[in-house]
């Protein structure tokens, strides 16, 4: 194999990877509680510095010690969703604080550890044949792909919801559903042993295209809401 295809192979790899849906379940699961455009993209950067450590031969130790947390920390994040769900409470802009910016990061570490993939362990295999710095990237760059405008589409459609978007409301409610569904199912089975990596990809895939949905949903209410101001402008100034 050429290097361009294995690169092209790494980054379809990372692709794969990013559609997994505990993912998509701890992105969607922070971006309810803190929304931020940025939580998938520090999400995808903890993640693949990890994978990176472990394709260049030095970071089996660090997986080894935190992985066992990440079935919890999943876990952890459904519950706060479900009761979230339950007793909703106002939401209060504090800034962009240093727990917020680094929580998505290091929620992508532990996940690294934790979640070991057919899709990841694939991509580990290929740091025999290319340089396993530039496998990391290239891993990392396929799975910021998904993962990215996942954090980015769930930020805003829960930024929306704060603002008093109807429909926003009802969409971020749905998404805290799939959260604490797929949080509960995907820790206990990982902590169970189970092997449900076969079922990963049509689930993943699911569960991105449904928050695809719910954005396109809830955004076609303001931009209804916009196309009224605007008329009713036109016509107030044509008074």
């Amino acid at each position: 194999m050429t290097h361009s295809a294995l690169f092209t192979l790494a980054i379809a790899l990372g692709l794969r990877h990013g559609v997994d849906p505990d993912h998509l379940a701890a992105i969607d699961g922070l971006s309810r509680l803190r929304p931020s455009r940025w939580n998938g993209v520090l999400f995808v950067i903890g993640h693949g510095f990890l994978v990176t450590l472990l394709a260049v031969g030095v970071g089996g130790l660090l997986a080894r010690s935190i992985g066992p947390y990440a079935p919890w920390l999943l876990i952890l994040l459904g519950v706060i969703n479900l009761r979230r769900l339950r007793k909703p409470v106002p939401h209060r802009h504090r800034g962009f604080s240093r727990i917020a910016r680094t929580s998505p990061l290091l929620l992508g570490v532990l996940f690294g550890a934790g979640f070991e993939t057919a899709s990841q362990l694939s991509a580990l295999v290929l740091a025999a044949d290319i340089n396993p710095w530039l496998l990391g990237l290239m891993f990392s760059a396929g799975m910021m792909l998904v993962d990215g405008t996942d954090g980015y589409l769930a930020s805003r459609t829960q930024s929306q919801a704060i603002a008093g978007g109807r429909r926003a409301l009802r969409a971020s409610r749905s998404l805290g559903i799939f959260v604490v569904v797929f949080s509960f199912g995907l820790g206990g089975a990982e902590l169970m042993k189970l092997d449900v990596d076969r079922f990963a990809l049509p689930l993943g895939c699911v569960l991105f295209a449904y928050l695809i949905a719910l954005r396109i949903w809830s955004a076609r209410e303001t931009a209804g809401k916009h196309h009224h101001d605007s008329i009713a402008a036109t016509e107030s100034n044509a008074l």
